[in-house]
């Protein structure tokens, strides 16, 4: 956990690793065919917008001054064709580079979330959800620019540039060189810009990351909002965060305020200049009105790219600045890649062993002091205990959810920490005490770990569960929607229906962290069937508060402060009158 917390504040410090340079190889190079042919089409479509001030210039000087009709019925078929060229090129560009940068963003978007999901549990703790959702979704969105219409613009720009001012030049030289010192102090300015949006634009995305994440949180808990009527305390919150997004936008724009201002002022200056050098140049007679016509014009087709640099120079940013946040996620070491996991269970007999177990959530501050016991296969081992003490944490070390931080956790007598992950925990089925269940039908939940399960296997885990109780008196049966969370159902009726996507599983080993706690008498009851069902022949590690539901453990472990202070099973445990005793008699009384 540490881990992170310590890697993601350093990128912080970091200089930006994505360059043009980088995502050109990475993203544009690896589509190279789409993207010359895009080029390509780009550059017929610049050309083809130098046809109008071209035959602007003919127009005035040859078929106005000799009346020539052929030649003006021949400048409006060309005038026509190129308007025609740049209409189809514009549709192609579209559907080969926009819907290609489209689709690039879903496929980054699909990378980064698998990612995302091989990454430990410690990493989600210290995560909020929906800022990981404002990560997968909108952090990629900036590439449609590299390879859609900011590489349109970009390239596209360039060569009318480059066209343009070869044309200027042969025009008229000293015109050309005076438009060149203004084009030149806004290039430096927007160089100077840049380099100042692109930390706003990474800031802009963790931000945003966290405004979405705590809106998220607050739509989910909505309940608790209401019932504590906190609605103004929430709106406090989202307000803050909404105005730190605002006054980061907002200096954003500023930058892009002075490129746009100073254009603005450089052009006028360039265009003033041009029409007293047009003017005395055609007094003179060395320029004829077309000249000055097209003069204009493709100095028009020069400076209009450049100027949309900033724009373009804005969208580029954002885009890498995004890139590099995606990067940081990319980068981190999934589970499955630690390269001391190197032992792949071929087979598991269920044999669980804590040897001097310890562990620590925060640096100095253990949770866990020198844990040891055996769970042998099928066996049931109870964790009992006032909260806090530490029962969760060995529940999460045997799901390999956690990592000792010394000490070891084996498994057939083989370190947990050296094992692959996917090859335990296909072996493994845990039932929760908030028990997570997706939006959907029962039939969906129940066949999550197996989606391919036969139906007569799906009947046999809803009988066991005992979930046909509740199903059988709605009306859709298990094709009932059950809402978000399964909002719809009763606390008894989510742990039964999470029961039997266990008992489906069919694992080896089973993790139940207060898998009673939230039913009543008559639900407790069912579930104490369908529990004994479940845990038939299967290493079971069980976390209850209600200590009548543990009774038959093999083995019940009491934990206090982190170090197990009593153990043995019922009936040793209560002729010793210690700790447990007081427990037991006490929840007796109540």
């Amino acid at each position: 956990m540490q881990h992170y917390k310590e890697k993601s504040t350093s990128k912080k410090h970091q200089e930006p690793k994505v360059t043009m340079l980088s995502a050109f190889k990475t993203i544009i190079w690896p589509r190279r065919n789409l993207v010359f042919i895009g080029l390509l089409l780009i550059i017929i479509k610049s050309a083809s917008g130098l046809v109008l001030p071209w035959q602007s210039k003919v127009l005035l000087d040859q078929v106005v001054p000799n009346k020539d009709m052929s030649l003006l019925y021949s400048l409006i078929a060309i005038v026509i064709a190129a308007i025609t060229v740049q209409a189809v090129t514009s549709y192609l560009l579209t559907r080969i580079l926009s819907v290609q940068s489209q689709f690039l963003i879903s496929e980054l978007r699909s990378q980064v979330q698998k990612k995302v999901l091989s990454l430990p549990i410690s990493f989600f703790d210290n995560t909020k959800s929906g800022a990981l959702v404002s990560r997968i979704m909108n952090d990629v969105e900036g590439v449609r620019n590299l390879i859609g219409t900011g590489l349109v613009q970009l390239v596209g720009g360039t060569f009318t540039a480059v066209v343009s001012l070869i044309i200027l030049i042969k025009l008229n030289p000293w015109m050309t060189l005076f438009v060149f010192v203004p084009l030149t102090l806004f290039g430096l300015i927007a160089l100077k810009a840049f380099k100042f949006i692109r930390p706003i634009f990474r800031n802009r995305g963790k931000i945003s990351a966290e405004v979405t994440g705590r809106l998220t949180e607050t739509l989910a808990g909505v309940r608790v909002i209401k019932a504590f009527n906190a609605e103004n305390q929430e709106n406090i919150v989202f307000e803050e965060g909404v105005d730190k997004l605002y006054q980061n936008v907002k200096k954003s724009l500023t930058a892009t305020a002075l490129m746009t201002s100073s254009s603005t002022f450089l052009i006028g200056v360039a265009t003033t200049g041009i029409m007293g050098m047009g003017g005395y140049y055609m007094m003179i007679g060395e320029m004829t009105t077309g000249d000055f016509l097209f003069f204009t014009l493709i100095l028009g087709f020069m400076i209009a790219p450049i100027v949309q640099m900033s724009n373009i120079g804005s969208q580029l940013t954002e885009a890498l600045a995004g890139l590099d946040r995606t990067e940081e996620l990319m980068n981190m070491t999934a589970e499955e890649d630690n390269p001391n996991r190197t032992i792949e269970l071929k087979t598991l007999k269920g044999d669980i062993e804590f040897k001097e177990v310890s562990f620590s959530y925060e640096e100095g501050k253990e949770v866990l002091h020198h844990i040891n016991f055996k769970a042998a296969a099928g066996s049931v081992t109870a964790l009992v205990g006032s909260s806090g003490s530490g029962k969760s944490t060995i529940a999460g070390l045997s799901a390999t959810f956690l990592t000792p931080v010394s000490g070891v956790v084996t498994i057939d007598n083989q370190d947990l920490s050296k094992v692959k992950l996917s090859t335990y925990r296909q072996y493994l089925g845990v039932v929760l005490q908030d028990e997570f269940l997706f939006e959907g039908t029962i039939r969906e939940n129940i066949l999550f770990p197996r989606p391919n399960a036969t139906e007569e296997e799906l009947q046999n885990a809803v009988k066991a569960a005992y979930v046909n109780e509740f199903t059988d008196r709605f009306e859709e049966g298990l094709e009932t929607l059950i809402g978000e969370r399964g909002v719809k159902l009763s606390g008894g009726q989510r742990q039964r229906l999470a029961i039997a996507r266990a008992i489906l599983a069919n694992p080896k080993i089973i993790i139940l962290d207060e898998a009673t706690s939230s039913l009543d008498t008559e639900s407790e009851a069912l579930i104490q069937k369908s529990l004994a069902e479940l845990i038939k022949d299967r290493t079971t590690i069980v976390i209850a508060h209600r200590l009548s539901t543990i009774r038959q453990a093999d083995q019940i472990l009491v934990i206090e402060a982190g170090h197990i202070v009593e153990r043995g099973n019922h009936e040793e445990l209560i002729a010793k009158e210690g700790r447990y005793y007081e427990l037991y008699t006490y929840q007796s009384k109540i």
